[in-house]
């Protein structure tokens, strides 16, 4: 079975049956031979309600705060094209992280500047370090973070953003990507942050939680003025008829119950994964945090091992070739060595994943595949995705 884009194990484990017959039922085909409309203040609204959970604050997202993109990708380019010089300004990012801000970037004629997260500490950011930077160039104007990360699963602290947002000099724009949010606890996302600082951008996508990659809908929270500029960048017409209808079915409140009991079912599978996964000969630690619906596991040289990119990369190949479980390769990224991003699935995808996990790392070991052969090798075979 395919795997859908950003999702690692068989189908987006969000995704239902009833959900899609749901949506199907929403939107008059008789509309087509019109324009859309290009401001989608009702799906705005919804949104804003939707993430008006008075958590972080008081005061509430109205659609002035939102852009509305094709996915987040079309959020992240924007942002690029509405705050940098070409040739000129620059980003900077925490890698391990999602490797779409640095390729937008590239397009752009951006340079990236990298501070890493803290390896050592669970992959967390480090904002001292993130200002020391910030105020040696003035030339990084965007500051791209993701929570949870991509591969990390883990949220970013508030402590730790609020560092970064009350840099003394530094006058640039905080991203906050929260593609994954809808599978951290209730109440983390800091979209209505943005009514509190001005220059605080939060992106997310109804691709992961509401498993809707399909209609491409991302949608960014932001201050006023920001977002004027970034509607005003937009192309009249960027967000079909169809996509606004199906996004708007999805905000009723009959889909967010079935989104809601969704998410619980995958919650309940990510702890199983991470009783289970640990009991199979060659799985290492569990890496990062708990925070999305995937895990990052580290695969070893042998049973009770270290972490080793060669089997790692053998096990992800195995896997997606020759039976059918397409898990993300990432032992090329910072820190990340010997780790597999494994999505989590439905109880009988989970169950299935399991069963060739254990098989196929036998049959690796048997074979001796742990042993011969360099990591550099394994690095330079391994292909670059960036979903």
């Amino acid at each position: 079975m395919p795997a859908s884009k950003g999702e690692s194990l068989f189908v987006n484990g969000s995704t239902n049956s009833a959900i899609q017959e749901e949506l199907t039922t929403v939107f008059n085909l008789k509309g087509l031979n019109r324009y859309p409309d290009p401001h989608q203040l009702d799906l705005k609204q919804l949104l804003c309600s939707f993430r008006n959970t008075h958590t972080h604050t008081s005061r509430s997202l109205s659609p002035d705060n939102l852009f509305i993109g094709v996915g987040s990708d079309e959020a992240i380019d924007a942002l690029l094209r509405c705050f940098c010089r070409p040739g000129i300004d620059k980003i900077l990012t925490c890698p391990p992280t999602y490797g779409m801000y640095a390729v937008s970037a590239q397009v752009n004629d951006i340079e990236v500047v990298k501070v890493p997260l803290d390896i050592a500490n669970s992959y967390a950011l480090q904002p001292d370090a993130i200002n020391e930077v910030l105020s040696q160039d003035p030339a990084i104007k965007l500051f791209y973070a993701c929570s949870p990360g991509n591969p990390t699963a883990n949220l970013v602290e508030k402590n730790a953003l609020i560092k970064v947002l009350e840099h003394p000099t530094w006058n640039g724009i905080v991203v906050l990507d929260e593609a994954y949010i809808d599978f951290a606890s209730e109440g983390s996302s800091l979209a209505e942050w943005v009514t509190e600082w001005p220059n605080l951008v939060v992106m997310q996508t109804l691709s992961k939680g509401f498993g809707l990659a399909g209609i491409r809908l991302g949608a960014v929270f932001t201050s006023p003025p920001i977002a004027r500029l970034l509607n005003s960048l937009k192309a009249p017409y960027n967000i079909s008829s169809p996509t606004s209808a199906l996004a708007i079915s999805a905000l009723s409140p009959k889909s967010l119950g079935v989104m809601r009991a969704h998410r619980a079912q995958i919650l309940t599978q990510r702890q199983r994964m991470l009783a289970e996964l640990p009991q199979i000969p060659g799985i290492g630690r569990h890496r990062g945090g708990q925070d999305a619906n995937f895990l990052l596991m580290e695969i070893l040289d042998k049973p009770g091992g270290r972490p080793c990119n060669k089997v790692a990369l053998a096990l992800y190949e195995e896997l997606a070739e020759k039976r059918g479980v397409v898990v993300r390769f990432r032992g090329k990224e910072l820190g990340c060595e010997g780790c597999l991003r494994i999505t989590v699935g439905t109880e009988e995808e989970v169950g299935r994943m399991l069963v060739e996990f254990q098989q196929t790392l036998g049959k690796i070991y048997s074979e001796g595949e742990g042993a011969s052969s360099s990591e550099e090798m394994a690095r330079e075979k391994a292909n670059d995705v960036i979903a």
